[in-house]
């Protein structure tokens, strides 16, 4: 009889280890599989994220060579009436907006050449330059700047 309680002490204690073991089989591949998942999510999150961060990069990039050529075609047309100094503040007003949204979204040293594109600009809109023409005044400041807002783009 002794025998025969060993025996089920032990099939309860096997058992026991069984359920133990499984349990805590179970535990382990649960928490790779939501530690996989989370970092699945995170990784899917942050691609979102620099998608839309890159889509407003776009955009503004868009606004501000779209508001640059503005003021070019402005300081071409440049005739000193009240309409055309109404026009040429307005542009510049939003020149130097996106300007600032360029400061916000970019490295700074596309945000420096930016800024010396938008003097330039700022320049010829009100004067003539003293030297060349204003497209000769431009150009540098123009160039340098879409380079680099070509290099940032490809990253």
């Amino acid at each position: 009889m002794q025998c025969a309680v060993e025996a089920q002490i032990w099939v309860s204690v096997v058992s026991l280890v069984g359920v133990l073991l499984g349990g805590a089989i179970s535990y382990v591949v649960q928490a790779s599989t939501q530690s996989r998942t989370d970092r699945r999510d995170r990784a899917t999150r942050d691609d979102q994220r620099s998608e839309a961060r890159r889509a407003e990069q776009v955009d503004l990039l868009r606004q501000f060579i779209r508001v640059a050529q503005q003021a070019e075609r402005a300081a071409e047309e440049r005739d000193g009436s009240p309409e055309w100094k109404s026009a040429a503040r307005t542009v510049v007003d939003e020149l130097w907006v996106s300007e600032r949204m360029i400061h916000v979204f970019f490295p700074a040293r596309m945000h420096e050449l930016a800024r010396a594109y938008v003097k330039a600009l700022d320049g010829v809109l009100w004067d003539e330059p003293a030297e060349g023409t204003m497209w000769d005044v431009l150009r540098a400041p123009k160039v340098a700047f879409l380079d680099v807002a070509r290099a940032e783009l490809a990253r």
